[in-house]
């Protein structure tokens, strides 16, 4: 595994959304001219912590994800901005294998905690991702469909359920004002469609409940 990672920041709004709940005309965002194709992806991702919860306690997240094009190994923190990511490519273990967390990322956890991690969770994912690009092919958002199956490993509780998340891509406005903008226009093409804003924040608290 390169120990070289790769980091971006994510700003992205999350909605849920019912089992029929249709998709919205996202050509009616500020600035997007046109929706490509549906790309269906398969994720499978397993998070950890430590058995104290310190990575938690930090507002970061492990987690170890197969499936679509940034599978990997990847660090989440919370930041005011947004979600900071840190990434690493997946090493050669099976979707089954038990888990052992690289060294890279052992180093970039360091001044959080050290070893063991567990397995808290398990979600899979089958996701339906649509660019929504500028007139000259940028990419201002991406949209996804969530399809959502987790186990959370501490208690064996499964939940299921679905949700939309649009996530600001390189071509996105670079004003503050016209991102607000951006997401205010996309909530309300999401209470038109019947959605509402996401009770949690992330995938992993609501697997876990939080």
């Amino acid at each position: 595994m390169t120990t070289e990672p790769r980091s971006s920041l994510e700003v992205e709004r999350k909605y849920d959304v019912d089992a029929e709940t249709p998709v919205p005309d996202w050509s009616a965002l500020p600035g997007v001219a046109s929706v490509g194709e549906p790309e269906s992806r398969e994720l499978d991702a397993r998070y950890l912590d430590t058995p104290d919860g310190r990575l938690a306690e930090a507002l970061t997240a492990l987690r170890r994800r197969t499936g679509g094009p940034d599978e990997g190994w990847h660090i989440k923190r919370s930041t005011p901005e947004g979600k900071l990511e840190t990434q690493w490519p997946l090493d050669a273990a099976g979707a089954d294998d038990p888990i052992e967390v690289p060294a890279p990322v052992l180093d970039a956890l360091a001044e959080i905690s050290g070893p063991p991690f567990d397995v808290i969770a398990r979600i899979r994912n089958s996701r339906t991702a649509y660019a929504l690009r500028d007139v000259d092919g940028g990419l201002i958002a991406e949209f996804v469909d969530d399809r959502v199956t987790a186990v959370d490993e501490r208690t064996g509780r499964s939940s299921s359920w679905r949700e939309w998340e649009i996530e600001l891509g390189p071509a996105a406005p670079p004003r503050a004002a016209d991102i607000a903008g951006l997401f205010d226009t996309a909530d309300e093409l999401v209470r038109a469609a019947g959605g509402r804003p996401a009770a949690s924040d992330s995938k992993l608290g609501r697997a876990l409940g939080l």
